[in-house]
């Protein structure tokens, strides 16, 4: 259950009806104040200033993996995760009233949706451009008067700036899902919590990996998600970005993280939250 706030404010990036603004409205509910940014590193710069309440970013797909940028800047601020939503994705193809598929020459849309829609674009005769964002390509395309070119994005983006979607649910799996964090610049109580992100750096000691996920198996703690990322600075050293089961209200996972913290460069606890709940509803 979570506790929603009144009228909170939330950035996100994109324009209007981005899928990143539609998971803010399924978690806090309509009532929302959303903030549009142009890039990932402003959501997280407004939450940080205390310019809004809170940020939404996405942080993995089901069918293209992980937003690395995202995560990597949940390590570069000092902000903490407060909430997860998952938002089924469904992506259209989207055109100005009266163009045809035949006309179509170009489709923007952030690089993430244009892989996802991969083999449909692939079939047609039209080359994928990137931009900064699914809904922001709508506008682009509407705003130019395009004839030639198309935007995939959500329905709710098509339906908002007047436009027709040519071709739907275009994604190639229809089993496409986007997870997408909760911000905020202090830990706050939203929800019971059930997981747990952490991000940490290994000793050069031999077995150091093995040695780091045992203090979670020692203690019965599932492991959601691991993966690693390059240590700027230092090439062929590593970070590894974690999700276990369990919140740091739990004395097993506070031994836990003590116990990691022995073998550890560095250590940084992300945030305990409610975990976010699977559904199919289209957006």
């Amino acid at each position: 259950m979570i506790n929603k706030p009144k009228n909170p404010t939330v950035a996100f990036q994109g324009a209007r009806y981005a899928f990143s603004e539609i998971a803010s409205k399924q978690f806090f509910g309509n009532d929302v104040s959303s903030i549009p940014c142009r890039t990932f590193e402003d959501v997280f710069e407004q939450v940080e200033s205390k310019n809004v309440n809170y940020g939404v970013v996405p942080v993995e797909n089901s069918l293209t993996g992980s937003i690395h940028r995202n995560i990597d800047l949940m390590l570069e601020h000092d902000l903490k995760i407060v909430g997860e939503v998952f938002l089924r994705v469904e992506q259209q193809l989207i055109v100005n009233p009266g163009v045809t598929l035949e006309q179509i020459e170009e489709v923007y849309s952030h690089p993430q949706a244009l892989e996802q829609c991969r083999k449909f674009l692939s079939s047609l005769n039209a080359k994928a451009v990137a931009s900064y964002d699914t809904a922001g390509s709508v506008m682009m395309i509407k705003e130019k008067k395009l004839v030639n070119a198309a935007a995939i994005a959500s329905k709710k983006a098509a339906d908002d700036y007047g436009m027709v979607v040519l071709k739907d649910t275009i994604e190639d799996i229809p089993e496409n899902y986007t997870r997408f964090q909760v911000l905020s610049c202090q830990d706050e109580y939203l929800g019971e919590p059930t997981k747990t992100s952490v991000v940490f750096a290994m000793k050069n000691i031999p077995g150091a990996l093995f040695k780091g996920l045992s203090v979670f198996a020692l203690r019965d703690i599932d492991l959601l998600k691991i993966e690693s990322r390059p240590l700027r600075g230092k090439p062929w050293a590593y970070i590894f970005y974690l999700d276990f089961a369990g919140h740091m209200g739990e004395e097993r996972c506070v031994n836990a993280i003590r116990h990691l913290q022995e073998i550890t460069s560095m250590l940084k606890v992300l945030g305990s939250y409610p975990a976010g709940m699977m559904n199919n509803n289209k957006k």
